[in-house]
C-alpha cells in the first residue's frame, strides 16, 4: 500500500494522510457481490473514469469527461452492456447518470466487474456525493461534496481502492 491509495479503514477513507468520513452499501461488505444485494465489494479495485457534470461544477481533473444529457450506466445483467456508459433510449434496466439531486454530480468509476463484466456479479460501483452522513449506498462509496472533489483533484487514472474485510463497521 502507498499514501496514493484510497484505503478504507473502520474510521473513512485513507488517502494521503488524511480521513474521510464515507458511507458504504446499505449490504456491507462482501467478497460475493451480486447484482442488486446492496453490497461493497471487497478486494482492490482501481479507479479507471471520473464523470461530472459541467452545467454544475467546473471540470475537477483534465481526464474528467461531462456527464451528458440521456447518459444512463446500464444494470442489465443480459445485456451486452451491462455495466458500461450508454445512452437513451435504453430499454435495459439502468442508472440515470444525469440526476436531477446531486448525487452523481462526481463521479469515480471503478474497475468492479468491468470491462469484461460478468453477468449478476454486479454494476455501477461507483464513488460519490453521499445523501447524509451515515445514510447508505446501494454498493457505492459514498463522501461529503468538498471531500469527494478534494479526492478527485489528486487522483489519477488506475489509482487503487482498497477495501479489505473488516473495514468498515
Amino acid at each position: 500500500m502507498t499514501p496514493d491509495d484510497l484505503i478504507l479503514t473502520p474510521l473513512g477513507l485513507r488517502f494521503r494522510g488524511r480521513r474521510y468520513p464515507c458511507t458504504i452499501g446499505r449490504g456491507g461488505l462482501s467478497l460475493e457481490k451480486r447484482e442488486g444485494d446492496g453490497a461493497t465489494p471487497i478486494g482492490q479495485h482501481r479507479i479507471v473514469g471520473m464523470l461530472y457534470r459541467p452545467d454544475r461544477m467546473a471540470r475537477p481533473a483534465a481526464w474528467a469527461k461531462p456527464i451528458r444529457p440521456g447518459d444512463l450506466w446500464s444494470d442489465e445483467s443480459d445485456d451486452p452492456d451491462y455495466n458500461q456508459l450508454v445512452k437513451r433510449p435504453y430499454a435495459g434496466s439502468h442508472e440515470v447518470m444525469r440526476r436531477g439531486d446531486p448525487l452523481y454530480d462526481l463521479v469515480l468509476v471503478t474497475d468492479w466487474n468491468w470491462p469484461d463484466a460478468q453477468p449478476g456479479q454486479g454494476s455501477c460501483i461507483f464513488l460519490h456525493r453521499w445523501r447524509r452522513p451515515g445514510y447508505p449506498t446501494a454498493g457505492c462509496v459514498a463522501f461529503r461534496p468538498d471531500h469527494l472533489r478534494r479526492i478527485a483533484a489528486a487522483i489519477t487514472p488506475g489509482t487503487r481502492l482498497i477495501i479489505r474485510p473488516g473495514s468498515y463497521r
